[in-house]
C-alpha cells in the first residue's frame, strides 16, 4: 500500500474512533482553527463537522461576541500549559440556544516537540454532573452507606461488598470476593440465590423482601433477618442490555422482626389460656378440665403434652410419679403403676428443684433412642418439665416435648408452661379434695 493509502486509512480510523466517542470532541491546530469535529459535539451543538471544521475558533458562531475572546485566550495558552485544564463556559448552538459546557484543554506536540495545536473534549454541565453524582452515589454506597450492599455477579458470588455489609457478614471486605453465598451462610441460601436468579432474569421486585438467613461468623452462626432490594445492573455501553450482575442492598431488621414475632406469641398464647379456661369452666371433671387445658396449650407451642402426678402428694422425698394424662392421648395410657424415670430424669429434677427443667437431644444422637431412655414418645428431641404446685406443695410434673424439626425450648417457653401448670396443677387439686370428700363421706 502507498504511503497516500496508507494515510487515508489512518484518517478514517481516526475519524471512525472520534465519531464512536461518548465525549464531544474537536482539535484545532496551532492557528486555532478546527481541524476535527465528532458527532458527540455535532448532537450537542448541531453544527455539522463539514460547518465546523476550517472556522477558526468560536468565535462568530459557536460562542457569544462578548466571550469570544476569553474562550480563544483559554483555548491556545493550553499550548503553553502542561497537563489538563478544565473550564466551564457556554457555547451557542446551532438554533441559537446557550448551552453551558465543561471542557477539558491540553496542549498537542507536534514532532519536533513544540505546541502544533489544542484538543478539547467537551459535555453539557447537567450531563457531566450526573455523571459525577453518580460516581460519588456509588462511593458513598460502597463506604458510608448505613445499610449493606453487596454487587453479585452473573456467577451469584460477591464482586464488591460495602463496609456495613462486611461487618453483617462477618469478616473482611476482600475476603468475602468471589466465594459462593453458602460459604457466607448456612441457611436461607436457597432462597437468596433464587431471589437473585430472578432479578437477572426478569429483573427486580416491586417491593422489598424479607429473608432470614443464618451467618457464618468467627463466633459462630447468628441467625439474622434482612430487609432486602434488589436492582439488576446492565452495561451502558452495550445496544442490548448486558446483565452485570445484581445489587443487593439490605438492613437487617432482626430485632424489630423478633419484637413483632414475641409480641404475637404472647398475643396468641394469652388467647389460648383465655379459650382454655372458658373451656375448663364448662367440665364437671377437674381431671377432664386438666386434659382440655393441656389440648389448648399444645397448640403452636409442642406435639406432646404428659401429666405425671405423685403418688403421695407433697412428698417429694419419694418421687413416685403416675401418668394422669396425655395429649394427644394414647402414650401411654394413663394407668395405676409408676412411670420408670430413671436418677436424674428431667422430670425429677424439676420435681426437686421445684421449677422448670429444659433438655435437648445432643446433635449427632438419634432421637428415637434420646426419647425411649427417657419414657417419651418416640421423635421427642426437646423436653420442657414443670412441677405441678398447688396450695405449697408439689402435686406432680407437667412435660411438653417437641420433634426435631422444632427449635429448642427458651425462658420464655418456660415462663408460659408455668402458667400452663399453675392452672392444671389448680384443676388436679380440686380432684384430689373432690375425690378425698367422696371417700370421708
Amino acid at each position: 500500500m502507498s504511503a497516500s493509502g496508507r494515510s487515508e486509512t489512518a484518517d478514517d480510523l481516526l475519524a471512525a474512533l472520534l465519531d464512536g466517542m461518548d465525549a464531544a470532541l474537536c482539535a484545532f491546530d496551532a492557528d486555532g482553527v478546527i481541524t476535527h469535529w465528532n458527532r458527540e459535539a455535532e448532537r450537542i451543538l448541531g453544527w455539522s463537522a463539514a460547518e465546523a471544521v476550517g472556522r477558526r475558533g468560536f468565535a462568530g458562531w459557536a460562542v457569544r461576541a462578548a466571550d469570544a475572546q476569553g474562550v480563544e485566550d483559554r483555548l491556545m495558552s493550553a499550548q503553553e500549559v502542561p497537563g489538563r485544564q478544565v473550564h466551564e463556559f457556554p457555547l451557542l448552538t446551532k438554533s441559537g440556544g446557550r448551552v453551558l459546557v465543561r471542557t477539558q484543554f491540553a496542549g498537542v506536540p507536534g514532532a519536533d516537540g513544540k505546541p502544533a495545536g489544542v484538543y478539547c473534549a467537551f459535555s453539557a454541565v447537567h450531563a457531566q454532573i450526573d455523571l459525577e453524582r453518580s460516581i460519588a452515589l456509588s462511593e458513598a454506597l460502597m463506604d458510608d452507606a448505613s445499610w449493606g450492599v453487596v454487587l453479585v455477579d452473573v456467577d451469584l458470588r460477591p464482586a464488591l461488598v460495602n463496609a456495613h455489609a462486611a461487618r453483617a457478614l462477618g469478616s473482611g471486605r476482600t475476603a468475602l470476593l468471589g466465594r459462593p453465598l453458602g460459604d457466607l451462610l448456612t441457611q436461607g441460601v436457597e432462597e437468596l440465590e433464587g431471589a437473585l436468579q430472578h432479578v437477572l432474569a426478569e429483573g427486580a421486585p416491586p417491593k422489598p423482601v424479607e429473608l432470614w438467613v443464618s451467618v457464618r461468623t468467627p463466633e459462630g452462626e447468628r441467625r439474622r433477618c434482612w430487609r432486602c432490594g434488589f436492582l439488576r445492573l446492565a452495561s451502558p455501553l452495550a445496544e442490548e442490555p448486558v446483565p452485570l450482575g445484581v445489587a443487593l442492598l439490605f438492613q437487617d431488621v432482626t430485632e424489630a422482626r423478633r419484637a413483632e414475632l414475641d409480641t404475637a406469641q404472647l398475643r396468641f398464647r394469652a388467647h389460648q389460656l383465655h379459650r382454655a379456661g372458658r373451656a375448663a369452666a364448662e367440665c364437671e371433671d377437674p381431671a377432664e378440665a386438666a386434659s382440655v387445658r393441656l389440648d389448648f396449650a399444645l397448640a403452636g407451642f409442642a406435639e406432646h403434652a404428659l401429666i405425671d402426678v405423685l403418688e403421695r402428694p407433697g412428698d417429694p422425698e419419694r418421687p413416685r410419679l403416675l401418668r394422669a394424662a396425655a395429649s394427644p392421648p394414647g402414650f401411654p395410657a394413663p394407668g395405676s403403676l409408676p412411670v420408670r424415670y430413671e436418677a436424674g430424669h428431667p422430670a425429677l429434677q424439676a420435681l426437686e428443684r421445684s421449677g422448670s427443667v429444659r433438655a435437648s437431644a445432643p446433635r449427632g444422637e438419634a432421637c428415637e433412642e434420646w426419647a425411649r431412655t427417657r419414657q417419651w414418645p418416640q421423635g421427642a428431641a426437646h423436653g420442657l418439665c414443670v412441677v405441678l404446685r398447688s396450695r405449697g406443695r408439689s402435686l406432680g410434673v407437667l412435660t411438653f416435648l417437641r420433634g426435631p424439626s422444632r427449635a429448642a425450648f427458651e425462658r420464655a417457653d418456660a415462663a408460659y408452661a408455668e402458667e400452663v401448670a399453675g392452672r392444671v396443677a389448680a384443676d388436679l387439686d380440686l380432684d384430689l379434695a373432690t375425690r378425698s370428700g367422696a371417700a370421708a363421706d
